[in-house]
């Protein structure tokens, strides 16, 4: 699904990724993880080609990413922070995003299942953050994508939203889709990953399932596994 080979990145003296090398399979839920400032944003953004890379290749679905935006329609990608005009009604985004796309969408049973009826004719700066969270998890869902990247989803959910978004997350790992998230929240990371991968300092540190993460770690639950990585005093 994604191949990464050799991504250097840096801004200005500061080294982010460094010669990251990483294949991400097809199907499955797989968390990107670090500390702050470990990279995960600009493998994010390199991989939907918002960063271009010193060094290194990204191919997606078989196909070099480089001078090549039409893989970005198999994308569905909820940022940590969307940044949409807040002049625009809800419905308005969501129609814009659509004829954008041009691709049959599922909004619909989304907007019902989110309960957002009541916000649809209303402006996004007059929402919550909860709601915008809510209306950012609908344009990401709405098309029937193999592969997604959902950058910090949970941010402002309500606990019956929180469900809500676990539940479209299983639903895509059903369909064999490929699932990419971060997240700092563990809980959340634990209940619905099937694969951790561990940035540290600009590369992999670890990449495998929460099993294995604990046998290597000694740690008996996810959250405490991920700290005994963090506080090691030297990287495997």
């Amino acid at each position: 699904m994604i191949q990464i080979e050799g991504l250097q990145k840096k801004f200005g003296k500061n080294e982010v990724l460094s010669g990251l090398n990483l294949t991400i399979e097809k199907g499955g839920v797989f968390a990107i993880l670090g500390p702050n400032g470990s990279g995960k944003t600009t493998l994010i953004k390199s991989i939907l080609g918002m960063v271009v890379p010193d060094k290194g290749s990204i191919s997606v679905m078989g196909e070099p990413i480089k001078k090549n935006w039409k893989y970005r329609k198999e994308i569905d990608y909820l940022p940590q922070i969307a940044n949409f005009p807040g002049n625009l009604k809800v419905y308005e985004l969501i129609r814009m995003i659509k004829d954008l796309r041009q691709s049959p969408s599922d909004e619909e049973r989304l907007i019902e299942l989110f309960k957002l009826e009541p916000f649809l004719d209303k402006k996004l700066s007059t929402l919550s953050g909860g709601t915008k969270q809510k209306v950012n998890i609908v344009l990401a869902f709405m098309f029937d994508s193999p592969l997604l990247i959902l950058d910090e989803p949970t941010t402002g959910l309500d606990p019956a939203s929180l469900i809500h978004l676990k539940n479209l997350i299983r639903e895509q790992r059903d369909l064999k889709k490929t699932v990419l998230i971060t997240s700092h929240i563990m809980q959340f990371v634990a209940e619905i990953s099937d694969v951790i991968v561990y940035l540290l300092e600009g590369n992999i540190y670890f990449k495998g399932s929460i099993g294995e993460l604990k046998t290597k770690t000694g740690q008996t639950d996810l959250e405490h596994a991920i700290a005994a990585i963090a506080t090691a005093p030297t990287h495997a």
